[in-house]
């Protein structure tokens, strides 16, 4: 078999609007980045700093995580879940 070349990194959520948990490595690798880049803001920008900067660093942080998979998953649509036969 042959792998797909463009292997969708976040799948849609079977309900709603946006993406579900990953799928591949790679997905996993982004939230991990993600959650530690957050965890080391808070630890290193909330005491220094305070809520407006945290909040703004938080922003930033997320706005990359939607483009991340706006590009790496499916077409965000708002879904019903599955069709019955």
């Amino acid at each position: 078999m042959e792998r797909e070349k463009n292997t969708i990194w976040f799948p849609a959520k079977r309900y709603g609007w946006g993406w579900g948990p990953p799928n591949t490595w790679q997905g996993w690798l982004v939230m991990a980045l993600f959650a530690i880049l957050l965890a080391a803001g808070s630890w290193k920008l909330l005491p220094a700093y305070g809520p407006p900067v945290f909040v703004a660093y938080s922003l930033v942080l997320s706005s990359i995580l939607v483009a991340v998979c706006w590009i790496k998953g499916e077409p965000p649509a708002w879904r019903w879940g599955r069709k019955s036969p």
